[in-house]
Order: C-alpha cells, then sequence, then structure tokens
C-alpha cells in the first residue's frame, strides 16, 4: 500500500510541476511584445519615408520604359 501512496505521491508532484511550468513568464512575454512593437514602429518611422521614395522611384523608371 504505501508503494502505491509513493507513486500517487510522485506523480501527483510531476504533474503540479508541469502545471506551474506552463504559465511561464507572463509579464516577461507582454515587455517583449511591446519593445518589438516600439521597435517597429521606430524603424518604419526612419525608413519609411526611405522605402516609399525607393518605391516611387521603382515605379518610375518601370513605367517610364
Amino acid at each position: 500500500m504505501t508503494l502505491i501512496h509513493d507513486a500517487v505521491d510522485r506523480v501527483r508532484t510531476v504533474l503540479q510541476d508541469l502545471d506551474e511550468d506552463e504559465r511561464g513568464d507572463v509579464p516577461g512575454w507582454v515587455l517583449i511584445t511591446l519593445m518589438t512593437a516600439g521597435l517597429v514602429v521606430l524603424i518604419w518611422a526612419v525608413a519609411g519615408p526611405a522605402l516609399a521614395g525607393l518605391f516611387e522611384q521603382a515605379i518610375e523608371r518601370v513605367s517610364g520604359l
């Protein structure tokens, strides 16, 4: 009977550990997501006009043929 109780306790411990691991680091992921969005906005603000100019120049070259 003790062997069964030990096995059940081990399974319960493993399941509790898995449950705790599944929650993860939510504030960390939120911070990563916000920082990534901020970087995208910053890069878009800096590179947007240059990319728009490049696109317009390419269209003019193709249209000029």
